[in-house]
């Protein structure tokens, strides 16, 4: 789930190498005019692009989700009850700028006195929990299949066939960026060298008049790089470098079999212990930003002046760390589903998913009882360009095609282009196990350190449905579960246009036909069918 930056960009850099050689739905706007909103031609403005999955597609041609008109129209100055949203995911930067106030807190905990002051099971949970431990790098399951040299397992010969298909492609893709690391390289050191200076501009490099065939490359290779997306060659570089150690972390730890990756002691096959792990819920390097980003869309304070708006502003953030870089455990996602739920959780992000599941019936149990606890679960549909009603990605809420939830919302990933295209391409789709689609690509947020990253993936569509569901949860408290799922899907916008799908252009359908509700999450409409709800 958190590859996704890494593979749409190898497109991208590829294209460098071979150039250098039920309801009535409440609208608001009606119906019959929404498929003839004017398409937007120009690029998003910088203001735009951080805040794009809160716009209104009517007012600015983009399809995000009527946050801002929501709180400028009916939210206002209700403050609403305090809704707790678990994370479960990497570690959170619960110091963040952006995050420090809106951190759940465990009151009946005393902070590091290492006892268990709420005979809760877990000493010291002030902010949440981490059942990873100190550990951070893991196998993807498929790999822990074989590694187990079980071959009676159901799963080992499909395992073998994904690990065969998956290594070869990360070596082939480890030499691509190689390659186009030295270029970079290269064509930066070129144009250092014939302006005298390692800062020159995009219109600086527009304006060379190519005296030689190296400088001529540098150009391309330069003009490429900074007019799609990249601020200088300098950013390039770091670009690359980061995407080359993600490959060498997927060769090195993800689809390596002889890697040991837990270090907690505790077996992950035997459900019998629960209480193992720490209450360290921060993340243990700068890179492993992925749940500190989901954590901001749901509720980074609001108008603070600072980088980026939550969607919601009356949340506690639960951090439980509990997704590796790797494959999550099922015995660490299911324990993290039900503390979520035994501490006070309404609503639980679970940013995070596989194609290979060995106790998936652990994980179905805990949304299970988190469905019977009135907590709602949303859980993000993949980034496999696959339609999961054919295809398995896990955790699931159904059995034989029998949903055993009603509180579970998959959701699958919107990008910032209205039309054909507004279907990211990364993004899994199911008429009968996605539920609806939200902002995804290119989604501004906070990362550690207190900084800001863009980050696309269906991870980041989840949370943003999962802050429309605490502001109904805020507002409208006495709603159930149930029915603010129910309100979420019910109130959406459903768009009769064809698009894309998973990003191959010959693949056109009715958006209608990619998730069970054929609609994009709307936060305006969803508070106006809430309102009606709750009388």
């Amino acid at each position: 789930m958190k590859t996704i930056n890494l593979i749409a960009k190898s497109a991208f850099l590829a294209v460098l190498i071979s150039g250098c050689g039920g309801v009535a739905p409440v609208l608001s706007t009606p119906v019959e005019n929404i498929d003839s909103s004017p398409l937007k031609v120009s690029a998003l403005t910088d203001a735009e692009a951080h805040n794009w999955g809160h716009l209104d597609l009517v007012k600015d041609t983009i399809p995000g989700m009527s946050v801002d008109k929501a709180y400028a129209e009916i939210i206002k100055n209700k403050k609403g009850s305090k809704v707790i949203v678990a994370v479960i995911d990497s570690g959170i930067d619960i110091d963040h700028e952006d995050l420090n106030d809106v951190i759940w807190t465990n009151k009946d905990e005393i902070p590091n006195n290492g006892k268990d002051d709420d005979n809760n099971g877990y000493v010291d949970d002030v902010h949440g929990w981490n059942f990873l431990g100190d550990g951070y790098n893991e196998q993807l399951e498929f790999v822990r299949i074989l590694a187990s040299g079980d071959t009676s397992n159901p799963d080992y010969a499909a395992a073998k066939a994904e690990y065969d298909s998956q290594y070869e492609t990360w070596v082939g893709r480890k030499t691509q960026y190689e390659q186009i690391y030295q270029q970079i390289q290269t064509a930066d050191a070129t144009l250092t060298k014939h302006f005298g200076k390692k800062d020159y501009t995009k219109k600086e490099v527009a304006a060379i008049k190519p005296e030689n065939e190296s400088l001529a490359q540098a150009q391309q290779i330069a003009n490429y790089m900074l007019n799609n997306g990249m601020d200088s060659m300098a950013d390039a570089v770091k670009e690359i470098e980061n995407s080359l150690e993600s490959i060498n972390d997927r060769l090195n730890y993800n689809l390596n079999k002889d890697f040991k990756g837990r270090v907690n002691g505790d077996n992950p096959d035997d459900m019998s212990t629960k209480f193992y792990g720490n209450g360290n819920v921060k993340p243990v390097k700068i890179t492993e930003s992925h749940g500190t980003h989901v954590a901001g869309i749901i509720a980074a304070e609001r108008n603070n002046g600072k980088g980026a708006n939550g969607v919601a502003n009356n949340v506690e953030i639960m951090s439980i760390r509990a997704v590796p870089n790797g494959d999550e455990y099922d015995k660490d996602v299911a324990l993290a589903i039900r503390y979520a739920v035994d501490n006070g959780a309404s609503i639980i992000n679970g940013s995070f998913g596989k194609s290979f599941s060995t106790h998936s019936d652990w994980v179905r149990d805990a949304i299970t009882y988190a469905s019977e606890k009135d907590v709602i679960f949303v859980h993000a549909a993949g980034n496999d360009s696959k339609d999961v009603d054919t295809e398995p990605n896990f955790p699931d809420d159904n059995v034989n095609y029998n949903e055993i939830s009603n509180t579970y919302i998959r959701v699958g990933a919107l990008a910032p282009k209205y039309g054909s295209s507004m279907v990211a391409g990364f993004s899994n789709y199911g008429k009968q196990n996605v539920d609806v689609f939200a902002p995804g690509a290119s989604v501004y947020s906070t990362t550690p350190e207190n900084d800001y990253q863009t980050k696309g993936g269906t991870s980041m569509a989840a949370p943003a449905v999962a802050g429309v569901a605490a502001l109904i949860r805020s507002q409208y408290p006495s709603l159930s579960a149930a029915q603010v799922k129910q309100i979420i899907m019910d109130s959406g916008l459903a768009i009769k246009t064809k698009v894309i799908v998973g990003g191959n252009s010959e693949d056109i359908r009715p958006f209608a036909d990619l998730s069970k509700s054929a609609k994009m999450v709307n936060a305006y409409n969803a508070l106006i069918m809430a309102a009606k709800l709750a009388k």
